[in-house]
Protein backbone atom coordinates (compact mmCIF):
# COMPACT_ATOMS: atom_id res chain seq x y z
CA UNK A 1 0.00 0.00 0.00
CA UNK A 2 1.69 3.58 -1.01
CA UNK A 3 0.61 6.87 0.59
CA UNK A 4 0.05 9.67 -1.23
CA UNK A 5 1.42 12.58 -0.24
CA UNK A 6 -0.25 15.54 1.13
CA UNK A 7 -0.81 18.65 -1.06
CA UNK A 8 1.59 21.41 -0.34
CA UNK A 9 0.97 24.86 0.27
CA UNK A 10 2.36 27.92 -1.99
CA UNK A 11 5.94 28.21 -0.91
CA UNK A 12 5.96 25.13 1.25
CA UNK A 13 9.39 23.48 0.16
CA UNK A 14 9.59 19.91 0.64
CA UNK A 15 13.11 18.14 2.42
CA UNK A 16 13.77 14.27 1.79
CA UNK A 17 14.58 13.23 5.25
CA UNK A 18 16.60 10.37 3.64
CA UNK A 19 18.68 13.50 1.76
CA UNK A 20 19.60 15.21 4.84
CA UNK A 21 21.38 18.61 3.01
CA UNK A 22 18.47 19.99 1.06
CA UNK A 23 20.05 22.02 -2.03
CA UNK A 24 16.36 24.42 -1.66
CA UNK A 25 18.84 26.74 0.43
CA UNK A 26 21.57 28.62 -0.38
CA UNK A 27 25.22 26.76 1.30
CA UNK A 28 28.27 28.69 2.42
CA UNK A 29 30.99 26.81 1.85
CA UNK A 30 34.10 26.92 4.57
CA UNK A 31 37.68 27.84 3.85
CA UNK A 32 39.70 25.08 2.14
CA UNK A 33 42.52 26.31 4.06
CA UNK A 34 40.80 23.89 6.84
CA UNK A 35 42.00 20.92 4.76
CA UNK A 36 46.01 22.20 5.68
CA UNK A 37 44.87 22.98 9.41
CA UNK A 38 43.31 19.15 9.12
CA UNK A 39 46.22 17.75 8.08
CA UNK A 40 48.74 19.20 10.16
CA UNK A 41 46.77 17.69 13.13
CA UNK A 42 46.97 14.39 11.40
CA UNK A 43 50.71 14.48 11.09
CA UNK A 44 50.75 15.44 14.78
CA UNK A 45 48.84 12.66 15.97
CA UNK A 46 50.88 10.54 13.35
CA UNK A 47 54.41 11.77 14.05
CA UNK A 48 53.00 10.72 18.47
CA UNK A 49 51.78 7.40 17.25
CA UNK A 50 54.35 6.17 14.81
CA UNK A 51 57.01 7.25 17.27
CA UNK A 52 55.37 5.16 20.62
CA UNK A 53 55.02 2.19 17.55
CA UNK A 54 58.53 2.50 17.15
CA UNK A 55 59.78 2.91 20.72
CA UNK A 56 57.68 -0.03 21.71
CA UNK A 57 59.15 -1.92 18.65
CA UNK A 58 62.89 -1.20 19.50
CA UNK A 59 62.28 -1.88 23.28
CA UNK A 60 59.96 -4.85 23.62
CA UNK A 61 60.98 -6.12 19.81
CA UNK A 62 57.23 -7.90 19.61
CA UNK A 63 56.03 -7.98 16.51
CA UNK A 64 52.71 -6.34 17.60
CA UNK A 65 54.37 -3.39 17.83
CA UNK A 66 55.12 -3.54 13.87
CA UNK A 67 51.59 -4.57 13.00
CA UNK A 68 50.35 -1.41 14.84
CA UNK A 69 52.91 0.76 12.92
CA UNK A 70 51.34 -0.75 9.68
CA UNK A 71 47.79 -0.21 10.67
CA UNK A 72 49.16 3.89 11.95
CA UNK A 73 50.18 4.40 8.25
CA UNK A 74 47.36 2.81 6.94
CA UNK A 75 44.87 4.60 9.16
CA UNK A 76 47.17 8.25 8.33
CA UNK A 77 47.10 7.46 4.77
CA UNK A 78 43.26 7.04 4.32
CA UNK A 79 42.40 9.90 6.20
CA UNK A 80 45.10 12.08 4.30
CA UNK A 81 42.63 11.35 1.71
CA UNK A 82 39.38 11.39 3.23
CA UNK A 83 40.18 15.13 4.99
CA UNK A 84 40.03 17.13 1.53
CA UNK A 85 36.14 15.40 0.92
CA UNK A 86 35.22 16.00 4.55
CA UNK A 87 35.82 19.88 4.91
CA UNK A 88 34.06 20.21 1.22
CA UNK A 89 31.19 18.71 2.98
CA UNK A 90 30.73 21.22 5.61
CA UNK A 91 28.40 24.18 5.08
CA UNK A 92 26.08 26.65 6.59
CA UNK A 93 23.21 28.05 5.89
CA UNK A 94 21.47 31.25 6.99
CA UNK A 95 17.29 31.18 6.58
CA UNK A 96 14.58 33.43 8.39
CA UNK A 97 14.57 31.36 11.29
CA UNK A 98 17.42 29.47 11.88
CA UNK A 99 20.90 28.41 11.10
CA UNK A 100 21.26 25.18 8.56
CA UNK A 101 24.71 23.50 9.86
CA UNK A 102 26.23 20.09 7.50
CA UNK A 103 29.29 18.17 7.58
CA UNK A 104 30.16 14.36 7.02
CA UNK A 105 30.69 12.19 4.31
CA UNK A 106 29.33 8.57 5.34
CA UNK A 107 27.12 9.80 8.17
CA UNK A 108 25.57 12.77 7.32
CA UNK A 109 24.55 15.23 9.85
CA UNK A 110 22.24 18.42 9.46
CA UNK A 111 21.83 20.49 12.51
CA UNK A 112 19.20 23.00 12.44
CA UNK A 113 19.57 25.41 15.13
CA UNK A 114 16.31 28.29 15.66
CA UNK A 115 17.50 31.79 16.29
CA UNK A 116 15.41 31.87 19.40
CA UNK A 117 16.89 28.55 21.11
CA UNK A 118 20.21 30.18 20.57
CA UNK A 119 22.10 31.23 24.50
CA UNK A 120 25.17 32.72 23.18
CA UNK A 121 27.63 32.67 20.18
CA UNK A 122 31.40 31.93 20.44
CA UNK A 123 34.47 32.70 18.16
CA UNK A 124 37.44 30.69 19.16
CA UNK A 125 40.88 29.97 16.94
CA UNK A 126 43.48 28.07 18.39
CA UNK A 127 46.82 28.73 17.34
CA UNK A 128 46.96 26.10 13.95
CA UNK A 129 43.77 27.83 13.40
CA UNK A 130 45.26 31.05 13.51
CA UNK A 131 48.24 30.32 11.63
CA UNK A 132 46.08 29.63 8.69
CA UNK A 133 43.73 32.81 9.31
CA UNK A 134 40.77 30.85 10.02
CA UNK A 135 38.63 30.85 13.12
CA UNK A 136 35.22 28.51 14.10
CA UNK A 137 32.05 29.93 15.08
CA UNK A 138 30.14 27.70 18.14
CA UNK A 139 26.93 28.10 18.88
CA UNK A 140 25.53 27.38 22.15
CA UNK A 141 21.83 26.19 23.08
CA UNK A 142 19.65 25.22 25.69
CA UNK A 143 20.32 21.56 24.75
CA UNK A 144 23.75 20.48 24.67
CA UNK A 145 23.00 18.37 22.66
CA UNK A 146 22.09 20.43 19.50
CA UNK A 147 25.30 22.82 19.86
CA UNK A 148 26.76 23.32 16.72
CA UNK A 149 29.99 24.63 15.48
CA UNK A 150 31.29 25.95 11.61
CA UNK A 151 34.47 26.03 11.53
CA UNK A 152 36.82 27.00 8.70
CA UNK A 153 35.51 30.52 8.07
CA UNK A 154 37.71 33.69 7.99
CA UNK A 155 38.00 35.99 10.93
CA UNK A 156 35.45 38.34 9.24
CA UNK A 157 33.41 36.24 8.29
CA UNK A 158 33.18 34.42 11.49
CA UNK A 159 32.79 37.69 13.17
CA UNK A 160 30.02 39.12 10.64
CA UNK A 161 27.81 35.80 11.73
CA UNK A 162 28.41 35.93 15.81
CA UNK A 163 26.90 39.09 15.12
CA UNK A 164 23.92 38.42 12.74
CA UNK A 165 23.49 35.33 14.93
CA UNK A 166 23.41 36.95 18.39
CA UNK A 167 21.25 40.06 16.59
CA UNK A 168 18.51 37.46 15.33
CA UNK A 169 18.88 35.75 18.73
CA UNK A 170 17.97 38.46 20.43
CA UNK A 171 15.35 39.02 18.29
CA UNK A 172 13.67 36.22 18.65
CA UNK A 173 13.74 35.88 21.90
CA UNK A 174 12.13 38.98 22.41
CA UNK A 175 8.82 37.89 20.59
CA UNK A 176 8.64 34.87 23.13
Amino acid sequence: MTETPAPMDSGEVRINALEPWPDTVEWRPVSHDLIWVELVRLAIWLVIMLGAMIAGWVLVGHWIFGAGLGLVLLFGLWRAIVIGRAVRAWGYAERERDLLVRHGLLVRRLSIVPYARMQFVDVTAGPLERSFDLATVQLHTAAAASDAKVPGLRPAEASRLRDRLTALGADRAEGL
